[in-house]
């Protein structure tokens, strides 16, 4: 049978680890979100948005190493580790952000990735997305064969105990999921709800400040719902390296304007240069207090978004 990409189910944020008997929590890995589709013969990899990432990830491509399913959809997250072990968004966009096939051959060796797997969605040709979390997670269980690159992700009865860890090891946050919830395709509720151990988001870049002539710092904005783009933070620390700066200082060249991009100024900025607002970025901050800039943002990757949807939250 044929498998299309589907949009996966999506947890909604809350502030409040759920308690009972009928939630289970896991960590939220700070990767790269990939379903894996495998109708028999061919084996695809698609991310939420429904782009291929098949070339991109080739290690997972050998489905019959890690399953004994004759056909199945998988959802999981694809992570890579910083030096100090712990998963490192800066570091799979690394990998996920090659957009020439060729160069994946010699990246795999510098950034080895991981496939974490959390949900099973369709198994022998047979959808099982209406199947309850706790029988998901005993097929999972049947049909993964766990390896140092392939993981099915543990699960922890008390959420505050696993928010703990996540803190203590300066981890993303946690997922909190009911048993009984049913695998929405294209769906979004509170039967999942994800609890930050910090926030971001993903902004659009609007200017860039310099310090001998190599940029130093982005300014970033999101737009409101009349599509006006504000002003919300100067990010000049992250996880760049000297060498990105200054890839980032080349590839902005085509994108500099002589206006103002965003309705408001930035703050006790000089000498900044503006770009038509098309760069994203992923930024990490502690807290945003209203009517000021985000506090202590820092840049985790560049991505590829929709400069149009980074919007504030309703």
């Amino acid at each position: 049978m044929k498998l299309n990409p589907i949009i996966p189910f999506e947890p909604v944020s809350s502030e409040e680890i759920p308690k009972g008997s009928e939630w289970i929590s896991q960590i939220k890995w700070d990767g790269v979100r990939v379903l894996t589709y495998f109708d028999g013969q061919e084996v695809r990899l698609f991310n939420r948005k429904l782009n291929e990432r098949t070339n991109i990830f080739p290690e997972l491509t050998n489905v019959k190493s890690y399953t004994s399913a004759k056909s199945v959809i998988l959802d999981g997250e694809v992570i890579a580790l910083d030096k100090d072990g712990k998963p490192s968004f800066h570091e799979v966009m690394r990998r996920d952000g090659i957009r020439r096939t060729d160069r994946v051959k010699d990246v795999i060796n510098l950034v080895p990735i991981y496939y974490m797997i959390f949900d099973v969605v369709l198994l022998n040709g047979e959808f099982v997305n209406n199947y309850s979390l706790m029988d998901r997670l005993n097929l999972l269980s049947e049909i993964i064969i766990p390896n140092e690159q392939i993981q099915i992700v543990p699960t922890q009865n008390d959420g505050h105990i696993l928010f703990d860890v996540t803190k203590e090891h300066d981890l993303e946050g946690i997922i909190c999921k009911n048993l009984n919830s049913q695998y929405i395709i294209n769906g979004k509720n509170s039967d999942w709800k994800k609890i930050k151990n910090y926030k971001d988001l993903i902004a659009v870049v609007g200017g860039v400040t310099y310090r001998s002539e190599v940029v130093n710092s982005i300014l970033i904005g999101l737009y409101d719902n009349e599509d006006q783009f504000w002003y919300i933070g100067n990010v000049g620390t992250g996880r760049l390296t000297g060498s990105e700066w200054k890839e980032l200082t080349k590839a902005i060249e085509p994108l500099k304007i002589i206006d103002k991009p965003f309705i408001n100024h930035p703050e006790r900025l000089n000498k900044v240069q503006w770009l038509r607002p098309v760069l994203t970025v992923k930024v990490q901050y502690i807290e945003w207090p209203e009517g000021h800039s985000l506090r202590q943002p820092s840049i985790q990757a560049f991505v590829v978004h929709d400069p149009q949807k980074c919007k504030f939250e309703d």
